[in-house]
């Protein structure tokens, strides 16, 4: 309301002077007539000027004139809006885009192990004593059909039954026929008896499935008693991806979604499956639930493509309903507030505070502080947002200096999990500093363990969730195949860490803990950013990870 009064009273100022020179009066107090305007400025939007007499390109009113010795028009009225030429505007290199309401989309990657369908896994034991005469199937890997002949077995019992089912009719045969179901036999091969002849002395022991012969304990010529096993037969035409779910994703994650699967060991191929199943319990220790996709494991050249307790990674294409959203890169995340910068017009800059909501891929969904068709900044508002802080330094009057609250303590249970965490963050880097790939998939190993620790340890401080989501997202590895592979993952992770945890670096007790920052980090990793950190510990020299022995001593190191 005050701003509002300023601008009234400085509209009816302006239009009074504006009549004044019209009417033959003084332009300006002190000032003669043949003086000449300095400039022109819109009375209702301070910001646009013009060296020359015009309209504001916002409202439509005309240009004020501004004298020598006269007072410009507060040029905003809100120490929030901040003013540029169009040429400062082409050096920022500002760009904007629409807030608008559409439907947001997001991947969540996920990672596990793909295992056999346990429903389709049998075990064939034997139903009676006897003896084994014939082995159809006698190596283990062999591909079997329902029904299909396993084994010859010789069993007096299973014999004498069957005679007895020969000669009986009535409700004895039909009493008869139930004992052989007990004995092993299937019905069709209890209406087959009567076709035996009288000098077979074996019956046959089929597969009650069809798949893959996983074991085989039993050979010509053995006598087997009642319970014994015989075979092992798993149907692998449909595998199990059980993959680990954290908690911050569940809300995203529904059965019936679709997940792509990957895995290291079959290259430029992915797999598509539906979630079938989520488990009901959450881990306390990792805060995460498994989740199951059922997965078609189709046959090439006489075999399975997918192996039995592969790791592999998914991702799961999810997409909510339409919200109001903007492009991620227009929030400005300023501890537990998030401001954006609206354009104003004329080259006018303001500061919004936002409440964000979820976030997608490339844009976040925005629950108050915008309005479908508002303008926001996605590019250059970070140097708008540096320039309003020289604003505000030079239009604040100084406060009597605050004294310094004291830093906080990290306890000893919180610097053991940063310390696990930054050793194996150094052991990584070293790696590829030494240009070594095989030591840097051992040493990313217990990477998601770590990881996970240091967020549980850090959950009691007011940490940015988005900091510990990206971390929590990059801390997926399971084997890199080349050395730039390695250097690209491990520069999402690097960076993800040095956001979570340079802050807390000027805490007591805080570990020892380096940043570098090698700053032509594109020139190494295609389509990553010009700069790029990394942790080392132990005050060693610079080991640049990322150009290994091309430029190992190529960086600066950043200061707490």
């Amino acid at each position: 309301m005050k701003t509002f009064f300023i601008i009234l009273i400085t509209a009816v100022l302006a239009a009074a002077a504006t009549w004044f020179i019209t009417n033959g009066g003084s332009p300006a107090a002190g000032s003669s007539a043949a003086e000449k305007p300095l400039f022109y400025q819109s009375a209702m939007h301070p910001w646009i000027k013009s060296d020359k007499p015009g309209t504001c390109t916002i409202c439509g009113m005309a240009l004020t004139p501004i004298y020598p010795g006269d007072q410009p028009m507060d040029q905003s009225g809100d120490d929030n809006i901040v003013t540029l030429a169009e040429q400062q505007v082409r050096i920022l290199g500002v760009r904007t885009a629409e807030a608008k309401i559409h439907p947001l989309a997001r991947q969540v990657p996920i990672a596990g192990i793909i295992e056999e369908n346990a429903t389709r896994h049998r075990v064939i034991s034997a139903y009676v004593d006897g003896r084994i005469e014939k082995l159809h199937v006698n190596f283990m890997g062999a591909e079997v059909t329902a029904n299909q002949p396993l084994a010859d077995i010789y069993s007096p019992a299973l014999l004498q039954a069957e005679r007895e089912y020969r000669q009986l009719d009535g409700q004895l045969r039909q009493n008869t026929a139930l004992r052989l179901r007990q004995m092993g036999l299937t019905r069709n091969q209890i209406d087959a008896i009567s076709q035996k002849t009288a000098d077979s002395l074996v019956s046959q022991i089929l597969a009650p499935i069809g798949g893959t012969v996983v074991s085989q304990d039993v050979y010509e010529g053995q006598y087997v008693t009642t319970g014994q096993q015989l075979f092992e037969i798993a149907d692998f035409s449909t595998m199990w991806f059980m993959a680990i779910v954290y908690e911050q994703d569940l809300p995203w994650i529904e059965i019936g979604q679709s997940v792509a699967v990957t895995t290291p060991s079959i290259h430029g191929k992915s797999f598509t499956g539906k979630i079938t199943f989520i488990e009901p319990t959450l881990d306390e220790a990792t805060r995460s639930v498994r989740i199951r996709v059922e997965i078609p494991n189709p046959l090439v050249n006489g075999r399975r493509e997918i192996l039995n307790k592969l790791y592999a990674d998914g991702v799961v294409q999810v997409e909510i309903p339409l919200v109001l959203s903007i492009p991620r890169t227009a929030i400005i995340q300023t501890g537990p507030q998030a401001v954006v910068y609206t354009d104003q017009g004329g080259g006018a800059y303001k500061q919004v505070l936002v409440e964000t909501g979820r976030r997608g891929e490339s844009l976040i969904e925005i629950l108050s502080g915008l309005a479908p068709g508002d303008r926001v900044v996605t590019e250059g508002n970070l140097l708008i947002d540096g320039q309003a802080e020289l604003n505000r330094s030079f239009t604040t009057a100084p406060e009597e200096p605050v004294p310094a609250a004291p830093d906080g303590v990290i306890s000893a249970d919180q610097a053991k999990a940063i310390t696990a965490f930054l050793t194996t963050t150094d052991t990584m880097a070293a790696a590829l500093a030494d240009d070594d790939l095989a030591a840097f998939n051992q040493a990313s190993e217990p990477a998601m363990t770590v990881t996970t620790d240091l967020t549980a340890a850090l959950a009691g401080m007011d940490m940015p969730p988005e900091k510990i989501e990206e971390l929590e997202a990059a801390r997926h590895f399971h084997g890199s195949d080349t050395i730039a592979q390695a250097r690209s993952r491990f520069l999402r992770f690097s960076m993800a860490a040095t956001d979570l945890l340079d802050p807390l670096r000027r805490m007591e007790d805080f570990p020892d803990m380096q940043v570098w920052q090698c700053p032509m980090v594109n020139q190494a990793i295609p389509d990553a950013a010009a700069k790029g950190r990394w942790i080392q510990t132990g005050n060693r020299p610079i080991r640049n990870p990322y150009f290994g022995a091309e430029m190992l001593e190529c960086g600066v190191q950043l200061k707490p």
